[in-house]
């Protein structure tokens, strides 16, 4: 294979923050867990210990692209490396991130060189780049599908899952071949994510194209492994604030994973807010407990509010349940009980997103 001289790499790193344990999955407007898909992919499931919930964190890439340093790095607690721009090495910056509580992501590409072209990629030298970024104390690595060989991704992002797990260091497993060849089908044999759409862009029109496709792959999704409709570009400024709200509710019911995308460093209270809200990321990253359901009423138009309903058979409540319906963007339940169906107005470009708590059967009285 020829001598490999690893300090001439252009490495970009990332953070991410350490996931929680467990989750079931909330398809569609559902909290029960998700169904169908091939059986025995699903039994030959990468099992490393990671991804029992999506992924949460934030990556330079949206922002920044290739255009970033250990100044900005240290000025958001995340960060990137180039061999000529990080004197201190990869070890020892893994070590202040790990420092902060926080997890070290790193990115490369299944072929010769990465998608900005000025990189090297690990194609044929899985094992070695593995085991490099296991000695620096890498969590996390995604692994991107430019500048192949012409081999099949069914070849190539397989080789790099077997070098990883042969390090002995449980690295979270981000496959980003851009949904070619029904790779929900098949991710779940070799990594904890997988990208199932081209990359987003910050636009209205890109965002629900990339869920729209994420949504086919729905029951393939589950605790070790996750669809990944791309990170969320939430505070980059494409959208409105009522749109990124959208977005990110989107991406929390779908079990998405939460990768923030804009600048950190001047991010707006607003942004924050959305970015953070509790009630969200928790049934993005939890089981929704006592049979309650999570529901969102998306208003895709232009111009004017509309009436949205989820009726009860489509989103698998029982018929006759009763229910109370709480707004997670608002943090208040609504009044009265629902039983049937749920109606709601919703303004152009906006969602509402509701957990269904049941309160009893259809006529009861409260007790």
């Amino acid at each position: 294979m020829g001598s490999y001289a690893l300090p001439r790499r252009s490495l970009v790193l990332f953070l991410l923050a350490a996931a929680a344990v467990a989750s079931t999955a909330a398809w569609a407007a559902s909290s029960s867990s998700a169904g169908g898909g091939d059986d025995a992919a699903r039994r030959s499931l990468l099992d490393n210990g990671l991804g029992r919930t999506p992924q949460m964190g934030w990556n330079s890439w949206n922002h920044f692209g290739c255009n970033i340093n250990e100044n900005t790095i240290r000025s958001t607690g995340y960060i990137a490396a180039d061999p000529k721009k990080f004197p201190s090495g990869i070890k020892a910056l893994a070590d202040y991130v790990h420092s902060k509580g926080l997890k070290l992501g790193i990115y490369s590409s299944a072929g010769t060189r990465t998608c900005s072209k000025t990189m090297p990629g690990s194609l044929g030298y899985e094992d070695i780049d593995a085991k490099t970024f296991a000695s620096w104390g890498v969590d996390y690595l995604k692994y991107d599908n430019c500048n192949s060989d012409g081999s099949s991704e069914t070849v190539r992002f397989p080789k790099m899952s077997f070098a990883l797990r042969k390090t002995g260091r449980p690295i979270f497993y981000s496959i980003c071949e851009w949904g070619q060849r029904n790779v929900a089908t098949w991710g779940g044999q070799y990594g904890n994510s997988w990208r199932t759409t081209g990359d987003i862009n910050d636009s209205w029109a890109s965002m629900l194209s990339n869920i729209d496709s994420n949504d086919a792959s729905a029951s393939y999704a589950k605790p070790g492994g996750w669809n990944d409709p791309d990170m969320l570009e939430v505070g980059n400024g494409g959208m409105t604030n009522d749109e990124y709200v959208v977005h990110i509710s989107l991406w929390a019911i779908a079990k998405a994973p939460l990768i923030i995308g804009c600048d950190v460093r001047s991010i707006s209270r607003e942004t924050l807010e959305i970015l953070s809200n509790p009630e969200v990321i928790a049934i993005n990253q939890g089981p929704l407990s006592q049979q309650r359901t999570a529901v969102l009423l998306l208003n895709r138009g232009a111009t004017g509010s509309r009436q949205i309903t989820a009726a009860w058979q489509d989103i698998g409540v029982g018929p006759g349940v009763a229910v109370e319906a709480k707004n997670v963007w608002l943090h208040a339940t609504a009044p009265g009980r629902f039983t049937g169906s749920l109606t709601a107005e919703v303004a152009a470009h906006l969602c509402k997103l509701f957990v269904l708590t049941p309160v009893g059967r259809a006529g009861e009285e409260r007790s």
